[in-house]
């Protein structure tokens, strides 16, 4: 018994469906990381600005108190 055409375009839809899916969920992950890895970055040089003010600060209230 053959099935109607209809329903090979269904069958076709819903792979077609979940390929989409598929690469659309491969495609928001690599945004994702790309992201991660941005904010990642940005956060590593605050940190690294933070630690040169320190170390700033710390060497100005060195040497104030050398100078007393």
């Amino acid at each position: 018994m053959s099935l109607p055409i209809w329903m090979y375009f269904v069958v076709a839809g819903i792979f077609f469906s979940g390929l989409m899916a598929l690469k659309t969920m491969k495609e928001e992950r690599e945004i994702e990381r790309e992201w991660i890895e941005k904010e990642g970055e940005v956060y590593i040089q605050r940190m690294e600005k933070e630690r040169e003010e320190r170390r700033q600060t710390k060497e100005m209230n060195e040497e104030g108190y050398s100078a007393e």
